[in-house]
C-alpha cells in the first residue's frame, strides 16, 4: 500500500456532538463565573508590552503596565481595545468554538495528533469583518488523542483575495495555542499569533504580533459558583475533580 493510500485511510468524518471531538469541545466551555488573573506579553517587530490583569482589583491595578519597549501605535491600539473589555480574561477561553465548528468535521489521524478540519461558522461574537474572513480561510483544530484536549487552532488564507473595501488581502494567518489547567480540567489559550498582509492604494500593510500568557491563576467568582461547577462535573463524569 502506498503512503498516500495509508494517509487517505486515516482520514474520515466525525460527529462534533459526541465522541472525542465533543469531549475536547466540552473542556473549552468554561462557565461565566470562571475567571483568570494573568500576565501577558505582546510583541510586534517594533515593540514589546507586558501587562498584568486581575479582575479582583479596582481601577488602574486591574490592568497595569509592567514593562514596555519600542514604539508601535497599532500594537498599543490592540492592547487598549483588549484592556477596555468588561472581562479581558474572557479572551483566554475559546468558549464559542462549538458553534464555530458545527456538527460534523473532517478528521485526519497523524498518530501524535488529529487534525480536525472544519469550515468556521460565525458566532454571535463575530463582527462583520470576522464573518468575511471566516468565509475565506481554512480552519484546523489539532487534538491530542491521549489527553482528549485541543492543542491549537489554526486559521489561514489559502490564496490572496480582494478585500471588502478594495485592495487585496494577500496573507492571513492566526493561531491559538491551548493548554489544559490540571486542577479544573478546562482548556485555555496560552499563546496567540496573528499575521496579515494587505495591498492597495500603492502601499502594503503588514501586521504581525504575538501574545503569550504566563502566571495564570484560575478561580471562580464565588464559593457558590465553584460548588455548582464541581457538582455539575461530578454529575457528568460520576467522579470528583482531580486534585480536589
Amino acid at each position: 500500500m502506498s503512503v498516500s493510500a495509508i494517509i487517505f485511510s486515516l482520514a474520515y468524518q466525525l460527529s462534533a456532538t459526541s465522541g472525542p471531538v465533543d469531549a475536547a469541545l466540552k473542556s473549552t466551555e468554561t462557565p461565566d463565573t470562571f475567571r483568570a488573573a494573568f500576565t501577558v506579553t505582546l510583541k510586534s517587530p517594533k515593540a514589546v508590552r507586558t501587562f498584568s490583569f486581575d479582575p479582583r482589583e479596582q481601577g488602574a491595578n486591574r490592568w497595569s503596565l509592567l514593562e514596555a519597549s519600542g514604539e508601535d501605535d497599532d500594537l498599543d491600539e490592540a492592547v487598549a481595545a483588549w484592556a477596555s473589555e468588561p472581562a479581558p480574561d474572557g479572551r483566554l477561553f475559546p468558549d464559542d468554538l462549538r458553534p464555530s465548528i458545527g456538527q460534523r468535521v473532517n478528521v485526519q489521524d497523524f498518530g501524535a495528533a488529529w487534525r480536525v478540519r472544519f469550515r468556521h461558522k460565525p458566532s454571535i461574537n463575530d463582527g462583520e469583518l470576522d464573518v468575511w474572513i471566516a468565509e475565506r480561510v481554512n480552519a484546523d483544530a489539532w487534538l491530542d488523542p491521549v489527553s482528549g484536549k485541543f492543542l491549537r487552532l489554526d486559521y489561514s488564507l489559502p490564496r490572496s483575495v480582494r478585500g471588502p473595501d478594495g485592495g487585496r488581502l494577500t496573507k492571513f494567518e492566526q493561531s491559538y495555542f491551548l493548554e489544559s489547567d490540571p486542577e479544573w480540567g478546562l482548556s485555555y489559550i496560552a499563546a496567540y499569533t496573528m499575521g496579515f498582509e494587505a495591498k492597495g492604494g500603492f502601499q502594503t500593510i503588514n501586521r504581525n504580533y504575538t501574545a503569550t500568557v504566563t502566571s495564570i491563576e484560575f478561580f471562580f467568582s464565588s464559593p457558590e459558583a465553584e460548588e455548582k461547577f464541581e457538582a455539575q462535573q461530578h454529575h457528568t463524569t460520576g467522579r470528583a475533580l482531580a486534585n480536589r
